[in-house]
């Protein structure tokens, strides 16, 4: 016992580390989730056949990057962008290289799940916003927004649970992380304890996210 803890201890610097660039990871990958994942499954909701503002190009070629990208096996979808990822950061290492296609995966999972959210939306509520005479921006701002927020944080909360996961593999561009370190320093190494101490360090990681997430969304149920 006292062997392992000294083994933890000798190596509490790495697992800050690690630990840091997994949230450096997961912190760009939200943001990205946000700023243009929410908006894409917005347009995607809007513009689907039959919808409110039915335009099928651009629901096509939204629809199809969420898709694509959703269905490519991760770890070859980071090879697949490894030559935009060196154009972009002159580099395919490094925990800001990593992020790059994670960010990609983000946007197109948060997409789909905020898509799905507006879909569960009362029809009442589009009625109502339509009696009033609501412009395309009040509709999606005043309305659907408001009705599908406690949705929308669960379903980012779901992203950031897969976001981790996916994080867990960058390893391979040198991107670092729990993962990378789990693997490195454990696995290849034989130090089980510490892989496994690490591999608890994920699980809670997504206990805390899971948990603030789901208060959050209750918080602003207001049904």
């Amino acid at each position: 016992m006292n062997g392992y803890i000294a083994d933890i201890l000798a190596n509490a610097d790495k697992i800050g580390i690690a630990l840091a660039e997994t949230g450096y990871m997961l912190a760009f990958s939200l943001a990205a989730a946000i700023v243009l994942g929410m908006p894409l499954g917005v347009v995607i909701y809007l513009t689907r056949p039959g919808g409110v503002r039915e335009l099928r190009p651009v629901w096509f070629v939204a629809n199809t990057y969420v898709t694509v990208v959703r269905s490519f096996p991760f770890l070859l979808f980071v090879v697949f962008l490894i030559p935009v990822t060196r154009l972009v950061f002159g580099t395919t290492f490094g925990t800001p290289a990593a992020t790059f296609p994670l960010c990609f995966v983000g946007v197109a999972l948060y997409a789909r799940l905020v898509e799905q959210i507006l879909l569960e939306v009362s029809p009442g509520v589009l009625r109502a916003a339509h009696a009033m005479g609501a412009s395309t921006p009040q509709l999606v701002g005043r309305f659907l927004l408001v009705e599908a927020r406690s949705g929308l944080v669960y379903a980012l909360t779901s992203a950031s649970i897969s976001l981790i996961s996916y994080s867990t593999v960058l390893g391979i561009v040198g991107g670092g992380g729990l993962g990378d370190f789990a693997l490195r320093y454990g696995y290849q190494e034989y130090d089980y304890p510490l892989m496994y101490t690490t591999i608890v360090l994920v699980i809670v990681c997504v206990l805390l996210i899971q948990t603030a997430g789901e208060k959050a969304s209750a918080l602003l149920d207001k049904r």
